[in-house]
């Protein structure tokens, strides 16, 4: 677990969850939350909803980052 954890709080591993989570997530709350936000339809539950719609993509890329590296890893240490 702290192998997993120092991975995902990689420089290289949060950058790329960074721009992931700001282009999915805006592409996901335009699709989700658009009308709302072009009716000015802004309640405290759809903040809470945009800000976890925000979550999942920065969760999936940092989540795929580290098992790719782990893999990576792994193939290093085997002998040849």
């Amino acid at each position: 677990m702290k192998e997993w954890l120092q991975l995902a709080f990689d420089r290289a591993v949060v950058r790329r969850a960074l721009i992931c989570m700001l282009v999915v997530g805006a592409i996901l709350i335009t699709i989700n939350h658009g009308d709302a936000i072009m009716r000015g339809d802004m309640t405290t539950g759809r903040l809470l909803q945009m800000a976890l719609t925000l979550l999942v993509p920065y969760c999936v890329s940092t989540a795929s980052s580290v098992g790719a590296l782990r893999a990576i890893q792994r193939q290093a240490r085997r002998p040849e």
